[in-house]
C-alpha cells in the first residue's frame, strides 16, 4: 500500500513533536505576557495614575503597596518565562509557584481593576495547568 506525500511529511514532523508542546509554549509565552502586564500595572499603581478607580477598598494596605506587590510579581513572572525555555524542572515549578502566587494576588487586586484582574486570574490557572500537566520529564525525554 502506497503512502501519500502528506502522510510521509506528517510522519516526519511527528518524530519531533512533544506531547503537550503547545501547552508548554503557551504557558511560557503567557507567563511572559502576564509578567509584562503586571510590571506595567505595578508602575501605574505606584505612580498614582488615573487608570484605577478613585475609591478602592483593599483587603489590606493601599493601591501603592499593591502596585509594588504586582510589580515584583511581574518581574518574577518574566524570569520564570525566560527560564522555562531551558526546560528544567526547577523552572517548571518556579513558573507554577509564581503563577499561583499571582493568581492569589490578582484576586486581592480585584478592587483596583475588576475585569482585568479576573482575566489574569483565569490565564494564571491555564498557565498552571499547562506546566503541571505537560512540562517536566516528558519534555526532557523528547
Amino acid at each position: 500500500m502506497a503512502t501519500s506525500s502528506y502522510e510521509a511529511a506528517r510522519a516526519d514532523t511527528n518524530d519531533y513533536d512533544v506531547a503537550g508542546g503547545g501547552w508548554i509554549t503557551f504557558a511560557a509565552i503567557m507567563l511572559g505576557l502576564v509578567g509584562t502586564f503586571n510590571v506595567l500595572e505595578g508602575i501605574l499603581a505606584i505612580a498614582n495614575s488615573r487608570v484605577y478607580t478613585a475609591h478602592q477598598t483593599f483587603v489590606f494596605s493601599n493601591l501603592n503597596t499593591w502596585g509594588w506587590i504586582i510589580l515584583v510579581l511581574g518581574v518574577f513572572q518574566l524570569i520564570a518565562a525566560f527560564s522555562l525555555f531551558g526546560g528544567s524542572e526547577i523552572a517548571r515549578w518556579f513558573g507554577v509557584f509564581v503563577a499561583g502566587v499571582n493568581a492569589i494576588g490578582q484576586l486581592y487586586y480585584v478592587p483596583a481593576y475588576p475585569f482585568w484582574s479576573l482575566m489574569l486570574f483565569a490565564v494564571d490557572i491555564l498557565i498552571i495547568y499547562g506546566l503541571v500537566a505537560y512540562a517536566g520529564r516528558q519534555l526532557r525525554e523528547a
